[in-house]
């Protein structure tokens, strides 16, 4: 019996939502066969990533392994790398050894997501630290560790006010959010250093708006300033980033920032493998049908971040958010099982049910429902909403403890990893390739057994 294959690209939100539906109906049956194809073994809750950057939780407590709440969907740990459409396969490598693998479909759901946009700007993508992932909010934190520890060794009180000031570009959700809890951290961390003083840490955060968190409009953005400039928070509006050489920040407005560090959240871009596909496309993102179908492809889907899914009666699109991810999964995956069992399809319809930020220590804003609103009540709401949508049981009380904890005791301050610990990782993981590929010496057993791959 030939099966029929969907394959699902991406397991973000949009990802995990359809092959969640999928795992509980289409996958069961004898006639199909569903594939996950991610390049992480799990889901990460992004919402919660400041929180890490910040060390009120720790990396693992925001990341779910997918082979734990996928049974019947097989999952393969890859990076998509191309589709051929034409012959219906889509092409992949995965392992250290970068082994190139491919698959065939029937039906491709592509949920690729986006990566972060530097806008070709000169020294960008080079020096600026980006907030996209679980490794990228633990190393903000400990880069905020490193960089008070060098602060102490110098003694010239400029390169000390270099060191310690922090910028972020971009004031939307995630900006904003990242500002508020790094000057938190830095501003809370910095009493156990006593060559240091507080007066010399300065945190920016440039934005090209006129305000801040424009998704909520200007009464809660004023505020969300307000509440930053507060905590010592300098905000900058109406310039953009035009440079960065990894110590001065030059603005479009020909201001000059001395910086060590530049946190970059100002814009993001679809995959790069959407853009060679031959389909219709809204500003690089897969034009699809109210049913989540791109036109003219017969069995290619797209949702999420990677999708312009149109609102009905309208010329606009639906926002690439979280909530909006996770319902046109679920859709895209129903269609699909709808197109293989000969069943009519149902068209993507949702309203954003409302828009939470939290800008620092126990403060936060929202709207909800058209209602704005904003203080301790709007950063209760924000942890409790989000403590609901992260998954397993688990993962929930984990982060219920953090919290708790965090209401009592400090920060912990450890510097988890250090220069000499990058630089023993990335040698290993340059012999470990080596090795795999048959091009290098074989690692010897002392030399951490448990990463290489037999």
């Amino acid at each position: 019996m030939k099966k029929t294959a969907v394959i699902i690209a991406g397991g973000g939100f949009a990802g995990l939502s359809a092959a969640m539906y999928l795992d509980k109906n289409l996958a069961r049956r004898a006639d199909a066969e569903v594939t996950l194809i991610n390049r992480e073994n799990f889901i990460l809750f992004t919402p919660m990533l400041h929180e890490v950057a910040a060390g009120d939780l720790y990396p693992g407590d925001i990341v779910n392994p997918l082979r734990r709440i996928l049974r019947h969907v097989k999952f393969v740990e890859a990076e998509v790398q191309a589709i051929d459409l034409s012959e219906r396969r889509i092409r992949c490598v995965g392992g250290v050894a970068q082994l190139a693998l491919e698959f065939e479909f029937d039906h491709l759901l592509l949920t690729l997501g986006s990566e972060t946009n530097f806008f070709d700007l000169p020294g960008v993508s080079e020096w600026a630290v980006t907030m996209k992932s679980m490794f990228d909010a633990a190393m903000l934190r400990n880069r905020i560790l490193a960089l008070l520890e060098e602060a102490t060794l110098q003694t010239d009180v400029a390169a000390r006010r270099r060191i310690l000031t922090f910028v972020t570009a971009g004031g939307g959700f995630a900006g904003a959010e990242t500002t508020g809890a790094i000057n938190d951290f830095v501003r809370e961390t910095v009493r156990y250093y006593p060559d240091l003083n507080e007066e010399l840490i300065r945190v920016l955060v440039i934005h090209p708006g006129d305000f801040l968190l424009p998704e909520l409009g200007q009464e809660l953005g004023d505020y969300a300033e307000h509440k930053l400039r507060e905590r010592k928070v300098d905000v900058i509006k109406g310039v953009r980033v035009a440079s960065y050489d990894g110590t001065v920040i030059t603005l479009t407005d020909g201001n000059k920032i001395s910086a060590s560090t530049l946190i970059w959240t100002a814009g993001v871009k679809p995959s790069p493998v959407i853009a060679p596909l031959p389909c219709q496309k809204e500003r690089g993102r897969l034009l699809v049908s109210e049913y989540l179908a791109a036109t003219g492809v017969p069995g290619l889907w797209a949702a999420g971040d990677c999708a312009a899914v149109p609102i009905s009666n309208t010329d606009k699109f639906h926002p690439p958010t979280a909530q909006h991810g996770l319902r046109e999964g679920l859709v895209a995956a129903k269609n699909i099982a709808a197109v293989v069992l000969d069943r009519p399809l149902k068209p993507f319809t949702f309203t954003t049910l409302g828009q939470l930020a939290t800008i620092g220590r126990r403060t936060g804003v929202a709207m909800v429902f058209g209602m704005k609103f904003s203080g301790f009540i709007a950063w209760c709401l924000w942890r409790s909403v989000y403590l609901m949508k992260l998954r397993r049981l688990a993962k929930k009380l984990r982060v219920m403890v953090g919290w708790t904890l965090d209401l009592f005791f400090s920060r912990d301050i450890e510097q988890m990893i250090t220069l000499r610990d990058v630089q023993a990782v990335s040698d290993l993981a340059r012999r470990i390739r080596a090795r795999a590929t048959g091009s290098g010496t074989p690692l010897s057993a002392s030399e951490s057994p448990s990463l290489i791959i037999n």
